[in-house]
C-alpha cells in the first residue's frame, strides 16, 4: 500500500492548484492596471473640474460678469467636465455697431448679475459671463447666432434645449424678466436690487414746484383751473400714453427698436402680438392723437355756425385725418395680428 501511493502522492503534489487556472496572473494584472487608469483619469477630471471654478470664482470675486472669448468659451463653457450652470450674453457693445438695444440689456443683465453676485445665496453653481461679438466671432458662428443681443443658459450637463434660450422679443430684458427666466431653468432664485433712482423723485418734485410757482404767480386770477379745454387735453395726454402702451413698456422693459446686424435693416414695428418696441408705442401714440384731431375737426364743422365753405374745408380736413392714419393704425394691427381680414387703405 506504502509503494502503490508514493507514485500518487508524487502526481498530486506535481498538480496546480485547481483556484489557479492557466493565465488568472495576466488578467489579474490587467484589470490591475486598468483600475488605476481609471481611477487616475476620474481624478484628473476632479482636478480639472476643481481648477476651472477656482479660476471662475477668482474672476466672479473681481467682476460679476466676465468677457469671454473663443478659447475661454469652449474650455469653461462647451468642454467637459462642469458641474455649473453658465448664463451668457451675447451682444455687440463696440461703437461701431450702434446696437443701442445691446447697451440697455446690458445694464439690466449688469443689475442681475450684481445683485446674485452680492446676495447671501452666492454659490458656484451659477456665474454670469458675456461674449461680444467682435471678441469671439467664431463663438457666434458656431452657435449660428445671427441677432444680438441673446442670452442662453449652459446647463451643468448635456445641451441647451430650446427653453434655455430666453424669448427677449416676447418677454424684454428687464433683470425681474431674467431672474424669473433663470429660477426656471436653475432653479436658483435671485433677488433683484436695482440701484436707487433719483430721477422720478426729482421730476415730480419740480413738476410741483412749477405747478405751485404757477399757482402763486396767477394767485388773483386763477379762472383757467375752470378751462374745460386745458382740462380735456390732460386728460387727452393720459389716455394717449396709457392706450399707446407707455404701462407695458414700463413693466417688461422692451428695445426701442431692433436692428438687424446682416443687413442693418431697422425694425421699430415688432412682428409678434406678444411683444412690442419702444418706438412702436409713439407711433400709436402719434396716430391716435391725429385721428382724435380729425374727430375734433369734425365735430367743429358740423356743430359750428361759421361760414359754409371753411366748415366744408375742416370737415374733409378731419375726414382726411381719420381715414388715412385709421387706415395706417389697421395696417400695423394686421402685420401684428397676421390673418386680419379687415383694411380701409393699404399700407402693406
Amino acid at each position: 500500500m506504502g509503494a502503490r501511493g508514493a507514485p500518487s502522492r508524487r502526481r498530486q503534489a506535481g498538480r496546480r492548484p485547481r483556484y489557479l487556472p492557466t493565465g488568472s496572473f495576466p488578467f489579474l494584472l490587467l484589470l490591475l492596471l486598468l483600475c488605476i487608469q481609471l481611477g487616475g483619469g476620474q481624478k484628473k477630471k476632479e482636478n480639472l473640474l476643481a481648477e476651472k471654478v477656482e479660476q471662475l470664482m477668482e474672476w466672479s470675486s473681481r467682476r460679476s460678469i466676465f468677457r469671454m472669448n473663443g478659447d475661454k468659451f469652449r474650455k469653461f463653457i462647451k468642454a467637459p467636465p462642469r458641474n455649473y450652470s453658465m448664463i451668457v450674453m451675447f451682444t455687440a457693445l463696440q461703437p461701431q455697431r450702434q446696437c443701442s438695444v445691446c447697451r440697455q440689456a446690458n445694464e439690466e443683465y449688469q443689475i442681475l448679475a450684481n445683485s446674485w453676485r452680492y446676495s447671501s445665496a452666492f454659490c458656484n453653481k451659477l456665474f454670469f459671463s458675456m461674449v461680444d461679438y467682435d471678441e469671439g466671432t467664431d463663438v457666434f458662428q458656431q452657435l449660428n447666432m445671427n441677432s444680438a443681443p441673446t442670452f442662453m443658459h449652459f446647463p451643468p450637463k448635456g445641451r441647451p434645449k430650446r427653453a434655455d434660450t430666453f424669448d427677449l422679443q416676447r418677454i424684454g430684458f428687464a433683470a425681474e424678466q431674467l431672474a424669473k427666466w433663470i429660477a426656471d431653468r436653475t432653479d436658483v432664485h435671485i433677488r433683484v436690487f436695482r440701484p436707487p433712482n433719483y430721477s422720478g423723485t426729482i421730476a415730480l418734485a419740480l413738476l410741483v414746484s412749477l405747478v405751485g410757482g404757477l399757482l402763486y404767480l396767477r394767485r388773483n386770477n386763477l379762472e383757467f383751473i375752470y378751462n374745460k379745454t386745458g382740462w380735456a387735453m390732460v386728460s387727452l395726454c393720459i389716455v394717449f400714453a396709457m392706450t399707446s402702451g407707455q404701462m407695458w413698456n414700463h413693466i417688461r422693459g422692451p428695445p426701442y427698436a431692433h436692428k438687424n446686424p446682416h443687413n442693418g435693416q431697422v425694425s421699430y414695428i415688432h412682428g409678434s402680438s406678444q411683444a412690442q418696441f419702444v418706438a412702436e408705442s409713439h407711433i400709436i401714440l402719434v396716430l391716435n392723437a391725429a385721428i382724435t384731431m380729425g374727430m375734433v375737426l369734425l365735430n367743429e364743422a358740423a356743430t359750428s355756425k361759421g361760414d359754409v365753405g371753411k366748415r366744408r374745408i375742416i370737415c374733409l380736413v378731419g375726414l382726411g385725418l381719420v381715414v388715412f392714419f385709421f387706415s395706417f393704425l389697421l395696417s400695423i394691427f394686421r402685420s401684428k395680428y397676421h390673418g386680419y381680414p379687415y383694411s380701409d387703405l393699404d399700407f402693406e
